[in-house]
């Protein structure tokens, strides 16, 4: 296989990438892989990537200062290993891993599966924010009619998911 990029060269990297649910290929000869971002291992060069994240000396400081207070990583170590060491890490370096997150994954809040004891209200309330966002869409690219009718459907998505009024307490109806 020819590498896609420059036409040239045997294809040493291959590079599958799913964003948004939509899955792309990329067949790419080692000069081209690196070029991009990517070793010539195929895998992707996270620490590439993440040494974006301090082109500012003041964020370079602070990256050798900054450490987690769980499992004592710094953002130097995340940048080198390409791994973050806890949970607690996301919220320590949440601003300056955001960026990173959403240009890897295309976003940075989980959508997995929802487990099944969520139940029904969990995937109404993730079809409501689907609907939220599909309505922001049609804003911004004036279609009124489609924001109509997306309307529409949030109402009655909230309607659904709004808990019942409860029933007034026995002996106090009609009372004054």
């Amino acid at each position: 296989m020819i590498c896609e990029k420059c036409g040239k060269h045997p294809a040493t990297t291959h590079i599958t990438r799913i964003v948004n649910g939509q899955r792309t290929e990329q067949h790419l000869c080692g000069t081209c892989a690196k070029k991009q971002g990517f070793n010539t291992l195929g895998g992707f060069d996270l620490s590439g990537m993440w040494n974006t994240l301090f082109a500012e000396p003041s964020a370079r400081a602070q990256a050798d200062t900054v450490a987690c207070p769980v499992c004592g990583s710094t953002l130097n170590d995340i940048v080198r290993s390409g791994r973050v060491g806890c949970p607690e890490c996301y919220l320590t370096f949440y601003d300056r891993l955001l960026s990173s997150i959403q240009r890897v994954h295309g976003k940075a809040q989980h959508a997995g599966k929802l487990p099944g004891v969520a139940g029904e209200r969990a995937r109404q309330q993730r079809r409501l924010d689907d609907l939220k966002r599909q309505l922001h869409e049609k804003i911004l690219a004036q279609e009124y009619e489609e924001c109509a009718a997306l309307r529409d459907r949030i109402r009655e998505l909230e309607e659904a998911l709004r808990p019942a009024a409860l029933p007034a307490p026995k002996g106090e109806e009609g009372q004054v």
